[in-house]
């Protein structure tokens, strides 16, 4: 099978489209022959995003949502559903990075707005979707991060956010696997995109370095001695939700270029 068309004739759905990561799940699925559907809460990025995709040959359609209101999720599925007359696959991409402080320090409120939008809203959507899900023997893939398996300090409160997210990926996966439907997560380490560029950027000069010279730095913790890029992520997620993975559920593939070992 061409990885032109290992999602033909599916339709993805993608929440917490736009920048980034987003983007490259919303182009590369319809490279691979999904029409996609694009959910988040700017309705702007989301156009932007679906014009991209019907520029180079895709088909697309926007719905904004707040991921977090229960009933704009209900909206979500029922008007995804709707749109191409079925849901084949899930990704689950809405993310809330909280405040680089220890866990201990971290304002509460804080945390319940990651864990709303982190790890319920993914839930509260999976249980939206799950019949319509279950009736095309779909799947659900989940966008976890590389703090699962690292580290490093100020990041107490996101992974126990994404920790739960996995944990949720695992307990749906038991729970949908005999109605058909797989659950798999990704997990990725630095992704070379804007905020990462911006990130080594803002380290750089308050070193008086090159950025360059940061890179080389993270990089030399990787085996392949640089990060991944969000096609690379997208690339394993297209994976992931094709018939390809058939048999695969209730994992978690880490996509860092060996920055961690698991």
């Amino acid at each position: 099978m061409s990885h032109s068309a290992m999602l033909e004739g599916k339709v993805v759905l993608i929440s917490g489209a736009g920048p980034g990561l987003g983007r490259s799940l919303a182009l590369r699925s319809a490279a691979a022959g999904a029409r996609v559907i694009l959910a988040a809460r700017t309705e702007s990025r989301l156009v932007a995003l679906a014009d991209e995709v019907k520029e180079n040959g895709g088909t697309a359609a926007c719905i904004p949502t707040d991921l977090t209101d229960a009933a704009s999720v209900a909206a979500l599925a029922e008007q995804a559903i709707s749109t191409f007359g079925r849901v084949d696959t899930l990704v689950q991409n809405a993310n809330a990075q909280p405040p680089q402080i220890g866990v201990l320090e971290a304002d509460m409120d804080d945390v319940r707005q990651g864990l709303e939008i982190n790890l319920l809203s993914a839930l509260n959507l999976v249980r939206e979707l799950a019949p319509e899900l279950e009736r095309n023997e779909g799947s659900v893939v989940m966008i976890n991060s590389m703090v699962l398996r690292n580290q490093l300090p100020g990041f107490g409160s996101y992974r126990v956010m994404k920790s739960g997210l996995l944990a949720l990926a695992r307990s749906l996966s038991v729970e949908l696997g005999p109605r058909g439907v797989r659950v798999n997560s990704v997990a990725p380490g630095y992704i070379w995109a804007e905020s990462v560029k911006n990130f080594f950027a803002w380290q750089a000069k308050k070193r008086g370095v090159d950025p360059s010279v940061v890179y080389a730095e993270v990089a030399a913790d990787t085996d392949l001695r640089r990060l991944p890029e969000p096609d690379d992520i997208a690339n394993a997620v297209v994976f992931l939700a094709s018939d390809l993975a058939r048999a695969i559920t209730g994992q978690c593939l880490d996509v860092n270029c060996g920055h961690t070992h698991h």
